[in-house]
């Protein structure tokens, strides 16, 4: 076996495949300037989904469709800096799921900016700071996160994309003995998604204080060996906390799905989402809501989740966060904000992962 010789073979292939990368890039310089001269937006996520899945299509005996995916969404973030830098607010510190599902969307050429709360994160858009925030909006084992909810009826941004990523949680501590520990810092929700392994190991009785993120949890337990994490493996490794267990969640299937808010409006791509509040409270007639859900129906437009929240300053008034399938510049469901001019507020219609 030659290895010169197949190293040699694959420097020629690096070599073309750069060449073909810098004609690329040629080419989408003069798009972005076509976009801005427009005032088209840069990040158009029907558009890369479409080249995913035409590459996709053709036969390789390598490359599956999460390979080709992962290759590709670097390439589509490379692309999109050199149309127009990128700054991405997301909820921080450095290290946490959120942080994770950033860059898994832009890339790491772009500009993060790093914010304690999610409120901070979309006011970071609001007022220009950055062109996109990317939150947290569901997970499959706790629900709804409320903060969200709450802040997408208020801003203007519209929800333009999503990301559902797989959420590993490990135990992380400089503790010599789990016996040592005194205090688990984490955020809130990993505590409920960890508990049977915390009930395994003796640890209902440790002291647990909630932060605002997993990767401050790192952050605190690197700082005292009578300290633990819940946390991401990345987020122990990068404050440099070792980790004692792996894969504590309760449910192997753990997802967390966030959400991409700006100011733009995503055009139709034929597999689409639609998110909406329904304020009812002060609804002309009784069973709004069983009339909504009628309509919507009747309409044949498919509902995927709903999600009751207090309304601010009632009296156990409660209004309602919905996606639907479809596209807001679809018939009927133009036709279902048609029917609820006042009581439906327009969230983002984007592509369905």
């Amino acid at each position: 076996m030659n290895l010169q010789h197949f190293r040699a073979e694959i420097d020629g292939i690096d070599d073309s495949i750069l060449e073909l990368l810098e004609k690329r890039m040629e080419i989408v310089k003069r798009i972005g300037k076509a976009k801005i001269q427009s005032n088209v937006p840069i990040y158009r996520p029907e558009r890369e989904r479409e080249i995913i899945d035409r590459l996709n299509s053709k036969k390789s005996l390598l490359l599956d469709k999460t390979a080709v995916e992962a290759i590709y969404l670097e390439i589509f973030a490379v692309s999109r800096n050199l149309e127009l830098p990128e700054r991405v607010a997301y909820l921080g510190p450095l290290g946490s799921y959120t942080h994770q599902a950033a860059e898994s969307r832009f890339g790491a050429m772009c500009e993060y900016f790093s914010h304690n709360t999610i409120t901070q994160a979309i006011k970071s858009v609001e007022n220009r700071r950055a062109s996109y925030a990317v939150i947290p909006i569901e997970n499959n084992q706790n629900g709804a996160v409320g903060e969200t909810l709450d802040l997408l009826k208020d801003t203007e941004l519209k929800i333009v994309a999503e990301i559902y990523m797989p959420i590993h949680h490990c135990f992380a501590s400089t503790a010599q003995s789990i016996k040592d520990i005194e205090t688990i810092y984490s955020k809130d929700i990993a505590f409920g998604q960890c508990s049977n392994f915390l009930s395994e190991h003796s640890l209902d009785h440790i002291q647990r204080i909630p932060v605002d993120s997993t990767a401050r949890a790192a952050q605190l337990a690197a700082e005292n060996p009578k300290c633990a994490a819940i946390c991401s493996h990345i987020a122990a490794k990068l404050y440099n906390v070792p980790v004692l267990f792996e894969n504590i969640e309760d449910n192997s299937w753990n997802k967390t799905r966030f959400i991409i808010v700006s100011n733009f409006k995503n055009q139709r791509s034929g597999r689409d989402k639609t998110s909406l509040y329904a304020s009812l409270a002060n609804a002309d007639r009784p069973g709004a809501l069983y009339h909504l859900l009628y309509d919507i129906k009747d309409l044949n437009i498919n509902m995927t989740f709903i999600q009751s929240r207090p309304v601010s300053g009632s009296d156990f008034n409660y209004c309602f966060f919905i996606d639907i399938d479809g596209h807001i510049d679809d018939a009927n469901v133009g036709t279902l904000f048609q029917r609820y001019p006042n009581a439906l507020k327009w969230l983002g219609s984007y592509l369905k992962n």
